[in-house]
């Protein structure tokens, strides 16, 4: 099962795997990654199982599966051919939420005290590769907390000890402190959709056709053609949405790229084509109107 568990809250805690897998929050009951290359993430634990791990709250820095002896120590390269590393790129190139579970063994501060628990939903941003502390290859996802997924308290116990410093100068500091206002919202996307939108086009981009292959597979990204914050407030449909490469992604995002009625790019004030369609694909003419009058004001 792909995200929430139905019952579970975040910060559910567990004394054992045995029971985090009876609830369903994380199956296996040794393996640190849930999941396929065909499904995506179900789930993962972060518990002290590598050394090249971070933690840092909403953002954690995860290694990927293999290459371990029994002690720990990293003896060998990692691949991406695993089930675990294969299954994590799916959920980053599908943009698929993962559950993560902190267990009482990892040195980091938001781990809980004893036993294990459910921290929430995290999307893998990125991945890439590099040499570990011990000298091989690993791979790494970079994991960031979903919209509504609260960073866990740090209780005092869990904060490092520093030795007292009597050498300390005290800043000069400012009577009267700044103040700066800052209000945040966030649009909730739909993966579902954009996912729906790369599938019909097999990841190729309809402006310039280009399909990027990367080592988990292909890779493009579903990009609003009207723009979902305010003031512009466009629909989260399939119709709203093209597939696009990065690089097209950005030109249509700052308006280098805008489309005409009859779906001709526009480049820079030039013509560059025709958008690519598909027979399941239909696009919102007053969305693509909505974004061309946008940058030809």
């Amino acid at each position: 099962m792909i995200g929430e568990i139905p019952g579970v809250p975040v910060g559910q805690t567990y004394a054992s795997r045995v029971l985090a897998s009876e609830a369903k929050v994380h199956r296996p009951r040794i393996a640190g990654i849930c999941g396929t290359k065909a499904t995506g993430a179900e789930s993962i634990v972060l518990s002290g199982g590598y050394k090249d791990d971070e933690d840092l709250g909403d953002l954690i820095i995860y290694t990927g599966h293999g290459g371990q002896d029994g002690a720990g120590n990293q003896i060998s390269d990692q691949s991406l051919d695993d089930s675990g590393n294969a299954a994590l790129v799916t959920s980053h190139l599908q943009g698929l939420p993962v559950r993560v579970i902190r267990g009482s063994k990892s040195e980091s501060i938001y781990a809980p005290q004893s036993g294990y628990r459910y921290d929430g939903l995290y999307r893998v941003a990125s991945y890439g590769s590099k040499l570990g502390i011990d000298g091989h290859l690993i791979w790494q996802f970079r994991m960031e907390a979903a919209l509504d997924t609260p960073i866990p308290a740090i209780t005092d116990a869990q904060l490092p000890v520093e030795p007292p410093q009597d050498d300390v100068e005290a800043p000069a500091g400012k009577d009267v402190p700044e103040r700066v206002s800052s209000n945040v919202q966030r649009i909730v996307r739909s993966s579902r959709v954009k996912n729906a939108v790369k599938r019909w086009h097999r990841d190729q981009c309809q402006v310039c056709g280009i399909t990027i292959e990367t080592p988990g597979g292909r890779y493009s990204e579903g990009a609003h053609v009207q723009a979902l914050g305010r003031p512009h407030n466009g629909p989260d449909r399939t119709d709203n949405v093209l597939c696009l490469c990065p690089n097209c992604h950005v030109k249509l995002d700052v308006g280098a790229i805008v489309i005409e009625d009859n779906l001709t790019v526009i480049e820079n004030g030039f013509p560059a084509g025709s958008l690519r369609t598909h027979p399941q694909h239909t696009l919102s003419l007053e969305c693509i109107r909505s974004h061309r009058e946008r940058w030809r004001r």
